[in-house]
């Protein structure tokens, strides 16, 4: 359908496995702001830069309450999210 554009939310972290959730219609965009330190404040504080986890909708309102979704869960669900589909931690933008 015409205007329909896929949405991505996903799971950034660091080395230590501090994580961040965000939401974006440009994922390849986001990887290389995420990875140059371009995202000021949080990410760019704690050298957010490794892709861990990432889904798809075409659908922006499903993808901001799957993001407010994560966010809200423990810190422990998150990582089991992660865990079950990228059980290493690898950065998914190495790919």
């Amino acid at each position: 359908m015409f205007g329909e554009r896929t949405h991505y939310v996903y799971i950034v972290g660091n080395a230590t496995r501090t994580i961040c959730v965000g939401v974006t219609n440009d994922l390849g965009r986001r990887v290389t702001e995420h990875k140059s330190g371009e995202i000021k404040g949080f990410t760019s504080r704690h050298d957010v830069n490794r892709f861990f986890y990432f889904e798809e909708t075409d659908d922006i309102s499903i993808a901001l309450k799957r993001e407010k979704q994560i966010k809200g869960w423990r810190r422990s669900t998150k990582l089991a999210l992660i865990r079950s589909t990228n059980p290493r931690f690898r950065d998914l933008a190495d790919k």
